[in-house]
């Protein structure tokens, strides 16, 4: 089933309208159930209160991060099992933790395999600067990307893991990857994941595309053969135009 994922990022600032947008989004998602995977990545502050107001509606709840350790002196990190009493979902490795925060390959491979130690379904994110893209060196830098992130894994995990193929020049950028482009990448790194962890798990995990992706161009990524849904940023904050992106890539896998 495809995936679409919400990352709110640091937004909104007021609860009551983080609660008004997830009211649209189930909306549209209670009539989508059956054909695609929706799941909100809202602020830390407001996961309980979106937790209690999703409740029976199939919506999925995910965080937009996570610490690899369980417990202990790590101020202001957030541990696998506090997630997992609220959420079934986390974001690692997002392009504006690594550029910003200075996430490492490392630190993305201990996340992702301390979050899927708790069962907790992982979307690892990958994705090349635009330096990289106009050097022509996309493959090579989300290759290693990739390869260091899946160190910790097994085939055991592939069920709950999600890559999120997002051109760091197209996050936020208005500027959105040709659908052929992304296409080749997502073949790559679903070559990449069956070298790893096995082909039969390799065909388990999803692969989204993300970067600026809107109600007016998903259904050029959602079609592509190797897309498995969209992780929207921009986007999402928007309840009409989210629910739009929603409903197209629910027809688009309803004809496959």
């Amino acid at each position: 089933m495809p995936l679409v994922a919400a990352n709110w990022k640091m937004n909104p600032n007021n609860l009551d309208d983080a609660l008004d947008l997830v009211r649209g989004v189930m909306a549209v998602a209670r009539g989508q159930a059956d054909r695609v995977e929706v799941a909100i990545f809202p602020p830390f502050p407001w996961l309980t209160a979106v937790s209690d107001l999703l409740v029976d509606s199939g919506v999925k709840l995910g965080a937009q991060n996570v610490f690899w350790e369980m417990a202990g002196a790590y101020t202001g990190e957030v541990s696998p099992p506090m997630v997992k009493a609220l959420c079934q979902w986390v974001i690692v490795g997002h392009s504006e933790r690594r550029l910003h925060l200075g996430e490492t390959d490392d630190m993305v491979a201990r996340k992702t395999a301390a979050a899927l130690s708790c069962e907790l379904g992982v979307i690892m994110c990958v994705g090349e600067l635009a330096d990289h893209y106009d050097a022509g060196t996309s493959d090579q830098v989300v290759s290693a990307q990739v390869r260091a992130a899946l160190a910790r894994c097994s085939a055991d995990d592939s069920a709950r893991l999600v890559i999120a193929y997002e051109p760091v020049w197209a996050i936020g950028s208005g500027r959105n990857a040709d659908p052929e482009h992304a296409y080749k990448t997502m073949r790559l790194i679903r070559k990449i994941v069956g070298e790893m962890i096995g082909a039969g798990a390799a065909r388990k995990v999803r692969i989204l595309y993300g970067g600026s992706v809107k109600a007016d161009n998903v259904q050029s990524y959602v079609e592509l053969p190797l897309c498995d849904g969209v992780l929207v940023g921009g986007a999402s904050l928007d309840a009409d135009e989210f629910a739009h992106i929603v409903k197209v890539t629910s027809e688009v896998y309803g004809h496959r």
